[in-house]
């Protein structure tokens, strides 16, 4: 067996358990490690060790090494520097550019075929070669797109934009684009229709993620997240190589597992995820009618006070505990009210925070223990012997018009139901409804108090309470 097959199929292996120690978060680190690693090799084999037929070097390595080394300072300064409420952002720009890449495969892989037919060489039997570098171009151009407007959406420079009839606006761009594409595949990659299809592809991913609402953001992260992975799986069939395949292979697949599990977790299927607009203007408008009353403020000393008296309370994390990075001052509260005999568990919600898993890798960095982490089914049961609640920036996850508003956009979701509790602090900066739009109702109830200010600066004068109580 040749060496370099040898680190391809080290490389696949550290992949698939890589992938498996990412499935907990005590393990997750060092499953991103090996993987990282298992790559390394199998860049490292293909530079050094890759002969094609007639037994030459790969070569350009001035190009190779001069792209390793740009993307290696680019990509290790930007995840030094960015913050935990930056990070889903982060992942969908690297993502958007895992999409590029395997555009640009296709591109110089017709233009290689190019050549190829301008050289008088037969094209025929090459039809299969041209349905790869067709659907590649397709897939990773709309993930590319597509990536790029959601985390414009994310950090808030692009706003959600949709017109009447913009879905059969999107379905007839998309079949023509899989037309044209057929039409190339038939015709064995003559003409130059592929950089119109580039060009078509590129416009259905701004189209297709510009009107989806911000609280669907989890979901299309997820989504694009596997066209990535699929197109970068035609990239290994078009080199025969087996590692992108694998690779390609297992991001494609997980990342359409975590959509499912993302759409079963707010009980909408994934077409109504693509034409909803959940989240957008639109609920926005439709949404804060019928939600009246008038809500209590608590004191520092009296929420510090109830707390630490409390024989049990659980914390709900939320986008709001990301943008303060009051996980620290969280996991501080916390092992206070224990020191006080107090039992704290946290609730987390699959769809809390802008990406999937967002509260569990921003706790994780403060050094939570996973075991106090509880799945939301887990948590709505200890909801019901629960003292007090603490909710710190959560709001569309813990809102019960879920569950009582047939005419909200979110009836139906799986919610943390809160109000089980005897008593419900909530943390906000103001009463400015959350990520989707939606007023909250829990906010007017009778059990329910607000906590007004930053989640960092009130945790930390809750602990201080706390201490001198």
């Amino acid at each position: 067996m040749h060496i370099l097959t040898i680190c391809y199929l080290f490389a696949s292996v550290t992949f698939i358990l890589g992938l498996k120690m990412l499935s907990h978060p005590a393990t997750a680190r060092k499953g991103n490690l090996l993987a990282a690693a298992g790559m390394g090799i199998a860049i490292a084999g293909t530079i050094f060790l890759y002969r094609n037929e007639n037994g030459a070097p790969l070569g350009n390595y001035e190009w190779i090494f001069g792209g390793l080394i740009i993307g290696g300072i680019i990509g290790t300064v930007v995840a030094k520097k960015v913050k935990m409420t930056a990070m889903p952002e982060m992942v969908s720009m690297f993502n958007g550019m895992g999409g590029a890449c395997a555009a640009l495969i296709s591109l110089v892989e017709y233009n290689h075929l190019q050549h190829l037919i301008a050289a008088g060489e037969s094209i025929e039997g090459m039809s299969g070669t041209v349905l790869v570098i067709v659907l590649g171009l397709i897939i990773g151009s709309i993930s590319f797109s597509g990536s790029m407007i959601a985390w414009g959406k994310l950090n808030g420079t692009i706003k959600d934009y949709s017109f009447a009839g913009q879905n059969i606006v999107n379905i007839i761009l998309l079949l023509a684009t899989l037309l044209l594409g057929a039409w190339v595949v038939i015709q064995h990659g003559e003409g130059n229709l592929l950089y119109v299809i580039f060009a078509a592809a590129l416009l259905y991913g701004v189209m297709f993620v510009m009107p989806i609402g911000g609280a669907d953001m989890p979901v299309v992260i997820s989504l694009l997240n596997s066209f990535t992975g699929v197109a970068a799986a035609f990239g290994g069939f078009l080199y025969d190589n087996k590692v992108m395949l694998t690779g390609g292979i297992l991001v494609g697949a997980a990342g359409t597992l975590l959509t499912v599990l993302m759409c079963k977790a707010m009980n909408r299927s994934l077409k109504n995820v693509l034409i909803g607009s959940f989240g957008g203007a639109h609920a926005a408008a439709s949404t804060t009618e019928g939600v009246q009353g008038s809500y209590k403020e608590i004191s520092l000393s009296d929420a510090a006070m109830v707390m630490g008296y409390a024989n049990k309370v659980m914390i709900v994390p939320g986008y709001g505990l990301a943008v303060a990075q009051a996980q620290h001052a969280c996991h501080e509260l916390e092992k206070v009210l224990v020191d006080k005999g107090v039992e704290v568990k946290y609730a987390i919600h699959p769809v809390a925070g802008r990406m999937p898993g967002h509260m569990n890798v921003l706790l994780a960095e403060a050094d939570v223990p996973y075991e106090k982490l509880l799945e939301m089914d887990d948590a709505n049961e200890e909801f019901k012997t629960t003292d007090v609640v603490l909710i710190l920036g959560a709001n569309d996850v813990v809102n019960p018009a879920a569950k009582t508003d047939p005419a909200s956009p979110i009836y139906g979701m799986p919610i943390l139901e809160v109000e089980s509790a005897k008593t419900v602090i909530v943390n906000k900066r103001s009463m400015k409804p959350g990520y989707a739009g939606i007023e909250n109702g829990l906010f007017f109830q009778p059990k329910t108090s607000m906590l007004f200010g930053d989640a960092k600066k009130v945790l930390q004068e809750l602990v201080s309470e706390i201490k001198s109580a």
